[in-house]
């Protein structure tokens, strides 16, 4: 889908609804009946129960499990902010699409495809299997202006539409978010800072695994980067733009899609908590459709489910990033789905309530 205007993002968001807290109410009345005491699977009923909300059915089905990995490049890079070399993510795209990265080692133990898009890396990849969407090679350097132009960021979120629009024709009924891209907890920091109101020495994390020096260093490349863009910092659209990332922006426009569509997505870590953070200011009814999969070791990911109010599903200290976490989340979720479907009722089951 192509968004070429603000007016176009406002038209699709437009669409977004709430889900259905009838249907909600009428899942929670079968879990109650069934072979168990109330409330006994505790989170698992939650998510079986938001999945019918979603699907405005107490029979829902998740179909195909697919996590879109997005990966762009990102123009801070040149100021040293990772302990890696930007090359790295052309590399570790070369290595989703073998199969040999962790997510998709996650994926395959939950019988999840990944799908992998080059929205923006930085070099010519030349692999089976790969999505090319590409905005531009890398964005840039956000600490020296904005990272993207308007036009550019929603020309990235029209290719998460695209993508997840895509996914849900071929029957998915649940997707998961994921990301690479070199130096990409930056811009992910970034616009928490500047959409959340926090210092950048409290939501800003060590990514790869940085000494304190190049931590230090970090934030103030941060710092910088919100004062140069301060006067485009006006709208969560604006602030994606001058801080983001096009990864960023494609799994903004992904759960979007997916709320548009009532299909369930699942938001991997701290990068893909940026798109989403950007996507529930532009649309509150999309957090309907959100499963937020585990907290990161980011040390800032605890600040924006504190900031929201949210909770995620997993505590693992995980910090990998490219939908580990949400192929992770998409087990339990489907585990949630299975009780309502396949677990007896009392009456079925001839045992007294």
């Amino acid at each position: 889908m192509v968004l070429s205007s603000r007016d176009d993002l406002k038209a699709l968001v437009k669409e977004i609804q709430p889900v259905n807290r009838l249907v909600m109410e009428q899942a929670q009345a079968r879990l109650d009946n069934l072979t168990k005491p109330r409330g006994s699977l505790g989170e698992l009923e939650v998510l079986a129960r938001r999945i019918c909300g979603i699907q405005d059915t107490i029979r829902p089905a998740l179909g195909r499990k697919i996590i879109l990995t997005f990966a762009a490049d990102h123009g801070v890079a040149m100021e040293g902010v990772s302990s890696v070399p930007q090359a790295v993510t052309r590399q570790m795209v070369a290595n989703f699409l073998r199969g040999g990265a962790g997510v998709n080692v996650l994926a395959r133990h939950v019988g999840a495809e990944v799908w992998v898009i080059d929205v923006g890396v930085a070099a010519e990849i030349n692999e089976a299997g790969l999505i090319s969407r590409k905005v531009r090679a890398g964005t840039a350097n956000l600490a020296q202006g904005p990272a993207m132009e308007v036009a550019e960021a929603l020309q990235a979120m029209g290719v998460g539409v695209e993508t997840a629009r895509a996914a849900i024709s071929k029957g998915a009924r649940i997707l998961g978010t994921g990301e690479m891209g070199i130096a990409n907890t930056t811009p992910s920091a970034a616009l928490f800072a500047a959409l959340l109101g926090v210092k950048v020495e409290e939501i800003t994390g060590r990514g790869t695994g940085i000494d304190d020096a190049t931590l230090n260093h970090k934030i103030a490349v941060i710092k910088r980067a919100l004062a140069i863009n301060q006067a485009s910092l006006q709208d969560p659209l604006a602030s994606l733009a001058a801080l983001g990332g096009f990864e960023i922006a494609a799994i903004c426009g992904m759960i979007l899609e997916c709320a548009r569509s009532r299909v369930a997505v699942v938001v991997d870590g701290f990068i893909s908590s940026a798109g989403a953070l950007v996507a529930l200011q532009l649309a509150e009814n999309a957090g309907d459709y959100c499963f937020f999969s585990h907290m990161s070791a980011e040390q800032g990911h605890r600040i924006f489910f504190d900031k929201l109010g949210l909770s995620p599903l997993l505590h693992l200290n995980m910090r990998l990033g490219e939908g580990t976490g949400a192929a992770l989340a998409m087990g339990l979720i489907e585990a949630g789905v299975k009780i309502i479907n396949e677990m007896a009722t009392f009456a079925e089951a001839g045992v007294s309530a």
